[in-house]
């Protein structure tokens, strides 16, 4: 019997072998390259009638000229940058600090939330229609992982991904134009990408198209998202990621602005009758779709997905795909308590997707009377 190979000629056989294959791959690559070039020189040559080719395009667009700068004004959930006033393009500085934190999903329910800003969703960015944003991210020297920022609202590669990807300790920055108006999400886009976004990091950046929205009374920021913990829904201590629910998209938790409760009580919305509110609805995900639904009003104006046209009037409930948004507003006509959910409506009751919107005023008996009397009920006898 002959010697067995040792471990170093094996990795060296298997070496040459891959190459070998490489090799021969690469060939066929370059002889269908070369079968495909000889190809269309005969089409062009034989009188075969060929698709026109596209109309030569510079890859140039409209960039407003910056007038100005400023520093953005960014807000915590459930409040928003008030609308910007200016008519022209400024040059815009958003700072913004990744901050790993021990945080609480729900009373006595601890979890190690990784976040934009220190809370979960991240911070409100509010910017214009070409407007050059200059964005400057830091990690925390205590924290313990790399990070980065994915903004939807980018026109390039990794929507700042790449450019922003950073060791704690260490901060960058890139710049960008907001060239098309709508309410984008951003993200952290950092292997795991599913583990970072599930674990808080996650907001919304809105880019006012030139001539701004239509003013309204109230403007609210309302994210939902799901967490995947190792202990079931309401279970005390302190709770880890779960990585086989996340796929399993087996969420525990599915929650508005990061906690359960976050948007009731002393977090509770409010308006008056009469006013016109205006929210922007995020979804970070990383997994559910929300059907986002008001009950006991209906939304006058929908922005569907987040774009920039008011498409849909007199809608009950509108989809919001994680990673997307919507805008949807509506104009309170009566007093009231309004319930904001999630209409998978066991996430809303069961998983912590609730939120509260009170409307305080005079009742008007013309639109809503509410109950008047409550009698026994005397079903008919059946017919002989």
């Amino acid at each position: 019997m002959g010697r067995a190979p040792s471990p170093l000629s094996t990795i060296l056989i298997k070496a040459m072998t891959a190459r070998r294959r490489r090799s021969i791959s690469l060939t066929l690559a370059s002889i269908v390259g070369l079968l495909t070039v000889v190809f269309l020189l005969v089409g062009s040559r034989s009188g075969t009638p060929r698709a026109a080719a596209p109309a030569p395009h510079d890859g140039s667009v409209y960039l407003p000229e910056i007038e100005g700068e400023e520093v953005a004004v960014l807000t915590s959930a459930p409040d928003v940058p008030p609308p910007i006033t200016r008519d022209f393009a400024a040059r815009v500085q958003v700072n913004l600090e990744v901050v790993e934190k021990i945080g609480e999903l729900a009373d006595g329910v601890e979890y190690d939330i990784w976040t934009f800003g220190g809370e979960v969703p991240g911070k409100f960015i509010r910017v214009r229609e070409g407007d050059l944003v200059e964005f400057h991210l830091q990690n925390h020297p205590d924290n313990m992982f790399p990070h980065n920022i994915d903004l939807h609202a980018v026109t390039g590669t990794g929507g700042g991904a790449e450019a922003s990807l950073i060791v704690p300790g260490k901060q960058a920055h890139f710049a960008f134009r907001a060239l098309k108006p709508g309410l984008y999400v951003y993200h952290c886009a950092t292997a795991p990408v599913g583990m970072h976004i599930a674990n808080g990091m996650y907001g919304m950046i809105l880019v006012e198209p030139r001539d701004g929205l239509p003013p309204v009374d109230k403007e609210y920021f309302v994210m939902q998202s799901e967490f995947y913990t190792t202990g079931r829904f309401n279970e005390r201590g302190m709770q880890g990621f779960d990585m086989a629910k996340a796929v399993r998209e087996d969420a525990e938790y599915v929650l508005f602005n990061g906690r359960v409760g976050a948007l009731t009580g002393e977090g509770a919305l409010f308006a008056q009758p009469g006013e016109t509110v205006r929210l922007f609805v995020g979804n970070g995900g990383p997994n559910l779709t929300s059907s986002f639904h008001v009950i006991g009003e209906i939304f006058d104006t929908v922005y569907e997905e987040g774009g920039s046209l008011p498409n849909q009037q007199n809608v009950q409930t509108t989809s919001v795909p994680p990673g997307g948004s919507s805008i949807v507003q509506f104009k309170l006509d009566a007093p009231g308590r309004y319930t904001l959910v999630d209409h998978a409506i066991f996430r809303a009751f069961n998983k912590g997707a609730v939120g509260i919107l009170n409307v305080d005023g005079e009742e008007n008996g013309d639109l809503f009377s509410g109950q008047i009397s409550v009698s026994d009920y005397y079903p008919p006898e059946p017919p002989l």
